[in-house]
């Protein structure tokens, strides 16, 4: 008896974190390595718990993330990117908790529960997520590879961020670059930054106007 208890509850965890995968938009190929799943039976899962349903769920085809550049591109990715970094060193995803080589085992499927947990806490604090499951699963195995990405702090702030190896580690975080731009811009302008106006301005409108005193009363200055 205690046996089968133990092999519906593997099996429940399999199913359970299978469909938490596919909601989080995973490939198939992902959902096997760590629930040990077939191809036929999460396909089963879709039609039957979320295409059915009709929830808004991608199932994505073709080659995995393999770009290093994604993450790098632009101010915002790059933002993203650290958060998720950030995310990953908190939990333990950067050096506590390795990916585990055996397919379907209790430790993948603990890997499993543990890296959706993360990203789910990512997509939250994050709206719009600009970096999909997919992509935050290759963003982990890159850091911890630390061949071609590798997190760090910033020089400046000293938060936490992801430098691009070939170019070096003495790059600001993207919100520091943003500042040193729009400072020099003001420098070479020489009017306020927009952002230093609007705060002025909104300042203006809270401020309570200062009462004007009352002159005082005859009777009351004899």
């Amino acid at each position: 008896m205690r046996v089968s208890e133990e092999r519906y509850s593997r099996d429940r965890e399999r199913f359970d974190l299978a469909l938490r995968m596919i909601h989080l938009e995973a490939r198939t190929r992902t959902i096997k390595r760590w629930t040990g799943l077939t191809d036929d039976r999460i396909r089963k899962l879709f039609r039957s718990y979320v295409a059915m349903h009709g929830a808004p769920v991608q199932r994505h085809r073709g080659k995995p993330p393999h770009q290093i550049a994604f993450f790098v591109r632009n101010r915002d990715i790059r933002q993203h990117t650290a958060a998720l970094a950030g995310l990953y060193a908190i939990l333990g995803l950067l050096g506590e908790h390795e990916e585990p080589d055996l397919v379907g085992s209790r430790a993948a499927l603990r890997f499993g529960e543990l890296f959706c947990q993360t990203y789910e806490t990512y997509a939250a604090l994050n709206q719009p997520s600009l970096i999909s499951f997919e992509y935050a699963h290759y963003l982990l195995n890159a850091l911890r590879s630390r061949v071609e990405l590798r997190a760090g702090t910033c020089l400046d702030c000293r938060a936490m961020m992801v430098f691009d190896v070939r170019r070096g580690y003495d790059a600001p975080c993207p919100l520091c670059e943003a500042e040193s731009r729009e400072k020099s811009a003001v420098k070479r302008s020489g009017h306020p930054s927009a952002t230093r106006m609007r705060r002025s301005s909104l300042a203006c409108r809270i401020t309570p106007p200062t009462p004007t005193p009352e002159p005082m009363s005859t009777a009351t200055a004899a």
